[in-house]
This record gives structure tokens, C-alpha cells and sequence, in this order.
């Protein structure tokens, strides 16, 4: 079982505690208060998969190279010209 895993059940385990009807109103805010620092902690891991996950999502397939369907600079110079000639020239 993983760290996460472990935490969750213990989690689970903690509100199936503060659900009893025999348990203190003290034993229940301790409960209550674990299980929240718990959660957040959790809260926190989740969020450091999530920002991985879509850090792997948005790398470019380096597999498969794929050329763009639409090439905007074809044709152009470097100085900025269509290479269309100059007016009043020929070619």
C-alpha cells in the first residue's frame, strides 16, 4: 500500500470514528482536527500530481514529428520581402 493509500484509509477511518454514538465530544474534535490536517496534506499531494500530469500532457511527442499543416513564412527573405519584385522591374 502507498503512502497516499495509507493516508486515505486512515482518513476513512477517522470520520467512521466521529459517526460513532458513543465516542467524547473531546475524542471527536481530535478526530476531526487529524483528519483535516490529513486531508489538506493530501490536498497538497494531489496537487503536485496534477501540475506533473499536465506537465506531461503539454511535452511534444518527440516520436512523432509532425510537420505543421500551415508553413506562414514560406517564401519570405530575410529582409522581410515576399521576393515579389520590386515596381516598374521585371524578371
Amino acid at each position: 500500500m502507498t503512502g497516499f493509500e495509507e493516508k486515505l484509509a486512515t482518513l476513512e477511518k477517522l470520520t467512521t470514528d466521529i459517526k460513532r454514538s458513543d465516542i467524547s465530544l473531546e475524542e471527536a474534535l481530535k478526530d476531526f482536527e487529524e483528519g483535516i490536517k490529513l486531508a489538506r496534506g493530501m490536498e497538497k499531494e494531489i496537487e503536485k500530481i496534477e501540475g506533473k500530469i499536465q506537465m506531461l500532457m503539454n511535452q511534444p511527442d518527440k516520436e512523432q514529428n509532425i510537420a505543421p499543416e500551415l508553413d506562414l513564412f514560406a517564401g519570405i527573405s530575410a529582409d522581410g520581402s515576399s521576393g515579389a519584385p520590386a515596381a516598374g522591374t521585371r524578371q
